[in-house]
């Protein structure tokens, strides 16, 4: 299930990626995200799987389509049950404006394998393998830089942290550059910079701050066919968010998830494809006749991790003026 399923799910990515990046630069975020949709949910229904959405778009009455509890896929007798949770344009504000890292993304896993989590924030601290299991997000953020740090047998100086800029991180970045580590400010795209924190060379080694539930559940399948580590505990901005999230179970509001928690499958894959350029993935590249596409697939089970180069042929009557 898990080789098909790896397969088949980057496929989704790719045909979403190359959808949405016809709008690089336009300014419209919204039909970018619109045709990145649309895209996903007609390849998801030509895959033989009895599929549900439980991280999606939003509710039934506020989204079209790939909504929490949509059912999607060529369902048959021998179809495997999957619970998908999709983030169809990663860094929407990215791709209207052509900057660097929006991705599409995906994960998926046998039924029951993924948290259901409201459309909330979380507060977040995500590390790689070789920092995981020596961070606490119930510290300072300052003592986990030197925890990050002492695990890497580095100096904090040489520690690269990711936050997303906004008003709320005011403190948390006076803190994180009082100890002298290095920080990247990103103005969208938490899920890709977690992601980049888990892959030897990037130089990014840890992301910290709040962003949303959705991409945090997503994170946390990536990082553990990684080896790596989140931990995260919702941060709810109303009583309604509040009331919505203890209806799915998250009434605590202190309890800390750790990457089980959130992404406990066995069977476990996460797939995401570049759709402009970034620190981890290429982004789109069209052709005459076609485009290149450049992927990350991962597997739990079989211990995968496979970047993958594919290109598109659109037209085969002529040839693709591709540079392989």
């Amino acid at each position: 299930m898990e080789k098909l399923l790896a397969l088949e799910m980057v496929r989704v990515t790719e045909v979403a990626a190359i959808a949405s990046a016809r709008l690089m630069g336009r300014g419209d975020r919204h039909e970018a995200d619109r045709y990145a949709t649309e895209a996903m949910r007609k390849t998801m229904d030509e895959i033989e799987m009895a599929g549900t959405i439980v991280i999606g778009e939003g509710e039934r009455d506020e989204a079209p389509m790939l909504y929490i509890g949509e059912e999607v896929g060529k369902a048959s007798d021998d179809a495997p049950a999957v619970d998908i949770a999709v983030d169809p344009l990663e860094g929407t504000n990215l791709v209207a404006t052509g900057s660097s890292n929006a991705i599409t993304v995906l994960a998926a896993s046998e039924r029951g394998g993924l948290v259901h989590a409201p459309d909330t924030y979380l507060e977040k601290l995500c590390v790689g393998p070789t920092a995981a299991g020596h961070v606490d997000i119930t510290k300072p953020p300052a003592e986990n830089v030197h925890r990050i740090a002492d695990a890497l047998r580095r100096r904090p100086e040489d520690i690269t942290v990711i936050i997303l800029d906004r008003p709320r991180h005011e403190d948390l970045i006076a803190e994180v550059r009082s100890t002298g580590a290095r920080i990247k400010l990103i103005s969208d795209g938490d899920l890709s910079a977690a992601i980049s924190c888990a892959v030897s060379g990037t130089g990014v080694h840890a992301v910290m701050g709040i962003g949303g539930a959705p991409e945090g559940v997503i994170t946390a399948a990536a990082l553990r066919c990684l080896g790596g580590e989140i931990q995260a505990r919702f941060k709810y901005r109303n009583d309604e968010e509040r009331a919505r999230g203890a209806r799915m179970g998250h009434g605590d509001e202190s309890r800390i998830y750790r990457t089980e928690d959130l992404a406990s499958g066995d069977n476990l894959v996460f797939a995401a494809t570049g759709v402009t350029p970034g620190d981890l993935l290429e982004g789109v590249r069209f052709f005459g006749g076609g485009a290149r596409t450049h992927s990350l697939v991962m597997a739990y089970q079989t211990k995968e991790v496979r970047f993958v180069d594919t290109v598109h042929m659109f037209d085969r009557e002529k040839p693709p003026s591709v540079r392989l």
